[in-house]
């Protein structure tokens, strides 16, 4: 799997519904509710997606094969249908893991200035 890739030969930044959505299924595979949900928890409301901006971020994310659909739990079914769960392949978990390591080299630039060290409110 190709990333793009910015002048200077590092991975393009992801958008950071992106990320959520593949940070969100690092440790189990998750419905497209359960993402949202997982999203909005972890994010303190920070970062809110909708249904539509869900799916059409999973599909794009299917056809780069950084996530794949699975089937759910045999308990999982609800009363209209199955569910479509989704889970990270190792081409995804590169994508998260490279656009980690970008994120804390950018917090590296800060710390150790007033802003790092900014309560906040």
């Amino acid at each position: 799997m190709k990333y793009r890739q910015t002048g200077d030969g590092h991975p393009a930044p992801l958008s950071p519904q992106v990320f959520q959505i593949l940070v969100s299924l690092v440790r189990e595979p998750r419905h497209g509710y359960a993402v949202i949900q997982d999203i909005r928890e972890r994010t303190n409301n920070e970062i809110h997606l909708t249904a539509s901006t869900l799916y059409d971020a999973l599909a794009r994310l299917v056809d780069k094969e950084w996530i794949e659909e699975i089937d759910g739990p045999d308990d999982a079914v609800p009363a209209g249908g199955a569910r479509r769960y989704y889970q990270l392949t190792a081409g995804g978990r590169k994508a998260a893991q490279l656009e980690a390591d970008r994120l804390e080299r950018l917090l590296g630039t800060v710390r150790g200035t007033s802003l790092a060290t900014r309560k906040r409110s």
